[in-house]
């Protein structure tokens, strides 16, 4: 058990959403509960009350009320709300608690000046957008795409999109090509918006070309629009790559065109809640990237759940979250308008120009919740950093963390720099189900490592190797009853199967998410890292995640990255360890010995690599995960280039090393 950080002050109930939550349950459903186990095990079982309750108790704006809640329970096929029409933009636009004038979007780059937008002007530009939309002849089930960073464009396009009935998908400027147009081919767009390029830091991207390639890999796209991002400050100018090859050079709209003033009025097009709302995609490191089609009903309610039970967000809220565009995280953070919260969007690069920025930024924009990752935590950690010293965060009473599992020391960082009085939440979940599954909640204190609880209406368990459920034991993370944010299906999958195959084919209806979790007697969650990258060395299997907490843990490793390759005979196999010095620093044998030390002191002998060696870098993906999956299957003799999807990696040319060592490996 973890060192108590932080416990929920003595008037919680008064001062919380979930308060007034469970007092309106008193009042409107007659339940009473004890404390959050209570409640949560009645979220669980009683999933028509629960679910229910959540589209009353935030009053969704609904063209035709529901008379079923939960119609087929069932895992894969669960169908919610089957006989209610409503639209996801228009409850975000409502804004509750929030007058014209309030600022709600507050997005700051490094490309451009910030931008702020009220309540007002949001309405007004999705407006307009709308209209433009409409214009191009879009209508409800088209796909609009943008290569968009996070900036107050996207966040509006994605509104004006949803509010048509359109369906809306992203990608993050810094994706290759490749990486795009494996998403966009599947969902045949027929409008692209796009930025001519962005600034990272103080480099200037220039995108253009690219935008070239993805319009002529595309012949859905109808019309294309044009984001002057970088142009806007005399950066990209007008030269060969910003004139398209593919015939279509008349086509291409400014972004201003797109949004010009009309007597249009906003109108939203009432959709079945399970309506496709935007496509989210798998990473794409190891095969074609699964389109994961969301629905505006389940979003809502599961955004409205989260948002404003679990993280606490209202109308006096200025909520954070660094994230890109093609992360789950940004649709869950622009969600935050739907609970009355004011959302800061940033684009940018987060050590730019250290690793302070983003904490001075929060401190700029009156930031009270900020979220982040677990690796940006760390590496705040890892460089000395102690924002409070550097900024002042009075106004933060929330920090967020997810991406990766943050270990204790991690969470002490936190509570020993950032503030005492913030409540610290880890959480996980997925693009799977576009929220957290298991996270925090204001209700539970906060203990050093753990995330402290498993979410309302998410029936989270642990399997054991038979498929039994367990606790205090590492097993299978898996959903036992369904969530209404599960995806709709996947896209061009008429008949279920990959999208069964994906979660259902190792437990027939139960969803398998993949990960490893230890849920503790008080329901407390540690997630150790991909069940498919498991270390399991003479019976005792241990997930990644521990193996990096105490790697990363000295000073010497900035990132790490370790494998098991199995002996087919039964042995006990090969455990392989890749770590990232810091600079100037070469791998030798005293560092060797110091690593395995701390190895076996905190975990056990089993788990000294076998080997350990000095890389340059670790492979991640475009969100920052390691891709520990494709590193083995490249050392156990796997080509380059059918381990990985190059384009959907942050830095590709990081596998080169790993197929050099599995090449000079006698037995490769």
């Amino acid at each position: 058990m973890g060192d108590v950080l932080w416990t929920p002050p003595a008037d919680v109930l008064e001062r919380s959403r979930i308060g007034d939550y469970l007092r309106w349950l008193r009042e409107h459903r007659g339940l009473d509960f004890a404390d959050y186990d209570a409640l949560w095990r009645w979220s669980v079982t009683d999933l028509d009350g629960f679910w229910r309750s959540i589209w009353d108790h935030f009053d969704v704006i609904a063209h035709t009320p529901p008379t079923a809640t939960l119609a087929e329970r069932t895992m894969p096929g669960a169908r919610w709300f089957p006989d209610a029409t409503l639209n996801y933009a228009e409850n975000v636009l409502r804004m509750p608690g929030r007058d014209d004038d309030d600022p709600v979007v507050v997005a700051h780059s490094q490309t451009r000046p910030p931008v702020t937008l009220t309540a007002a002007e949001l309405r007004e530009q999705v407006r307009r957008v709308s209209a433009g939309l409409r214009r191009l002849g879009v209508t409800a089930g088209d796909r609009v795409a943008a290569y968009a960073p996070n900036i107050s464009e996207t966040y509006v396009l994605l509104l004006a999109t949803a509010s048509l009935g359109a369906i809306f998908s992203s990608c993050a400027p810094e994706f290759g090509t490749r990486s795009v147009t494996d998403r966009w081919q599947q969902i045949e767009p027929t409008v692209l918006v796009a930025v001519d390029g962005y600034r990272y830091g103080d480099k200037p991207v220039d995108r253009r070309a690219e935008v070239v390639a993805i319009r002529a890999a595309l012949p859905s796209l109808r019309h294309t629009v044009s984001i002057p991002y970088l142009g806007s400050l005399g950066v990209a100018g007008d030269g060969p790559a910003s004139r398209p090859t593919d015939g279509a050079s008349d086509g291409i709209l400014d972004w201003a065109q797109l949004a010009a003033p009309t007597d249009e009025p906003l109108t939203f097009t009432p959709v079945p809640f399970d309506h496709p709302l935007y496509v989210l995609y798998s990473s794409g490191t190891t095969g074609l990237p699964k389109p994961i089609v969301h629905g505006h009903g389940g979003i809502l309610l599961e955004h409205l759940k989260m948002l404003a039970l679990h993280h606490d967000l209202g109308p006096s809220d200025r909520f954070f979250w660094f994230t890109t565009t093609g992360w789950m995280m940004w649709n869950f953070l622009v969600s935050g308008p739907a609970v009355g919260a004011a959302i800061v969007l940033f684009d940018g690069n987060p050590g730019h120009p250290d690793l302070g920025g983003l904490w001075r930024l929060a401190a700029e924009t009156g930031t009270t919740y900020f979220g982040t990752s677990a690796p940006f935590l760390l590496a705040c950690r890892k460089a000395g950093v102690v924002p409070r010293e550097i900024a002042d965060l009075s106004a933060l009473r929330g920090v967020g963390s997810t991406g990766a599992p943050l270990p204790a020391e991690g969470f002490h960082w936190v509570y020993d720099t950032v503030g005492d009085q913030v409540q610290l939440q880890s959480l996980s979940g997925g693009t799977d189900v576009c929220t957290g599954f298991v996270g925090g909640v204001p209700l539970l204190p906060v203990y050093a490592g753990e995330i402290a609880c498993r979410a309302l209406g998410a029936k989270v368990e642990a399997r054991s190797a038979d498929g039994t459920p367990v606790i205090g034991e590492l097993g299978e993370l898996v959903i036992t009853e369904p969530m209404p944010s599960m995806p709709v299906g996947f896209w061009n999958d008429p008949d279920g199967v990959r999208y069964a195959e994906a979660y259902f084919s190792v437990y027939p209806g139960v969803w398998r998410h993949g990960d490893w979790i230890t849920i503790n007697a008080r329901g407390g969650c540690v997630i150790t890292g991909r069940s498919d990258a498991t270390l399991n060395r003479g019976g005792v299997r241990l997930g990644t995640a521990e193996f990096y907490s105490v790697v990363e843990g000295l000073d010497e490793v900035v990132d790490s990255v370790v494998v098991h390759l199995e002996d087919d005979e039964g042995g006990a196999g090969e455990l392989l360890l890749f770590v990232v010095l810091s600079d100037g620093l070469t791998l030798d044998d005293a560092l060797r010995a110091t690593i395995s030390r701390e190895l076996r002191t905190a975990l056990s002998p089993r788990h000294i690599p076998d080997e350990i060696h000095q890389v340059r870098a670790v492979p991640r993906t475009l969100s920052a995960k390691k891709l520990e999956v494709p590193v083995k299957k490249i050392l156990t003799g796997t080509p380059v280039d059918d381990a990985a999807a190059k384009g959907a990696l942050a830095n590709p040319e990081s596998l080169t090393a790993f197929a050099t060592f599995a090449q000079s490996r006698p037995h490769a």
